[in-house]
């Protein structure tokens, strides 16, 4: 015959469990709140906060589809430079027309594609004008998504101020000019990379050091370096010019800093993933696709936290221009 249970015994077991149980909590607790008080942890905390508050995957899906919009009038300016580069060399169109009809066994694929290559001669100025009114447009589009949704993360409250509305027209001449200056600034960038690298591809082959094996990290390094720099130039440019005031002076640099490491880092996992996603099947149809829109909603997304990083920045001394007595 079993022996009974005690009662009492049963509870002080229970009781002993949830002494342990919420000993454990309140120390895990104590736990979260030391490393929640470091002050880099609140930092991050709080532009986490500011970003999912503030709509910033929301702003950042926009920013990616307004992207992936303007590439169609991108592709119809050089399908439209292609025929103009063909229409002034009537020996490499013709020899790009022999290559096409040479290299597809398919007669109705050679065909179409030959009928393309003349359309894109035939049609170029068309095509062209065009693409450019609508590739300016979407732009200025895509700049004024851009411009809110930096803005958006920026100010101190979510709220758009009464001194911030602005006439339409002076919107669109805003935006206009602040394109061009990203696209100067892009430009610059680019070319003081290609630069680099060339610079630094001939220094090497001048020394005869392309044997030396100790020295490709070092190299490696260099130019993760350069570019690094180029990032940080443009990002520089973004969060300085499109937010309404003038941000914190060391909340900018290395907020500006952050958004470069990032953004090198986004374009090294697309150059890993993107050859994986293209050996399947269905990544070989949509992979480009797939890999464009991802690219540019990690930049957005990247971009909107940096900024909203750089407003939560609270560094003793930091001050902006726009606190700066005059």
């Amino acid at each position: 015959m079993p022996a009974p249970v005690d009662p009492h015994r049963s509870t002080s077991t229970a009781s002993s469990a949830q002494k342990v149980t919420s000993s454990w909590l309140s120390r895990c607790k104590r736990i979260a709140q030391r490393v929640q008080a470091i002050p880099s942890i609140a930092h991050l905390i709080r532009a986490g906060e500011r970003f999912n508050d503030r709509m910033g995957n929301q702003f950042g899906a926009a920013i990616t589809y307004f992207s992936f919009l303007s590439l169609i009038p991108i592709l119809m300016v050089s399908f439209a430079t292609v025929g103009f580069v063909l229409a002034s060399n009537p020996d490499m169109l013709t020899q790009l027309i022999d290559r096409i009809v040479n290299s597809i066994s398919d007669p109705n694929l050679a065909l179409t594609l030959k009928n393309t290559v003349k359309t894109a001669v035939e049609q170029r100025t068309t095509v062209g004008v065009t693409g450019l009114l609508i590739a300016l447009y979407s732009g200025i589009s895509w700049m004024g998504n851009l411009r809110e949704a930096i803005r958006a993360q920026s100010r101190d409250v979510w709220e758009r101020k009464p001194h911030e509305e602005e006439k339409i027209y002076f919107q669109y001449v805003r935006d206009f000019l602040s394109l061009i200056g990203l696209l100067i600034a892009l430009t610059i960038t680019m070319f003081l990379t290609s630069a680099a690298g060339t610079a630094q591809s001939a220094i090497v082959s001048a020394l005869g050091l392309e044997g030396i094996e100790w020295l490709r990290p070092l190299l490696r390094v260099i130019t993760l370096t350069i570019s690094i720099s180029a990032n940080y130039l443009v990002f520089l440019w973004i969060f300085m010019i499109l937010p309404r005031h003038k941000p914190k002076h060391k909340a900018l640099l290395r907020g500006t800093l952050l958004a470069a490491v990032g953004f090198e880092a986004i374009k090294f996992a697309m150059t890993v993933a993107l050859p994986k996603l293209a050996s399947t099947p269905s990544g070989a149809a949509f992979g480009s696709v797939i890999g464009l829109m991802a690219f540019f909603y990690f930049f957005a997304r990247l971009t909107l936290f940096c900024a909203a990083w750089i407003a939560t920045a609270n560094y003793k001394g930091d001050k902006s221009a726009d606190d700066t007595p005059r």
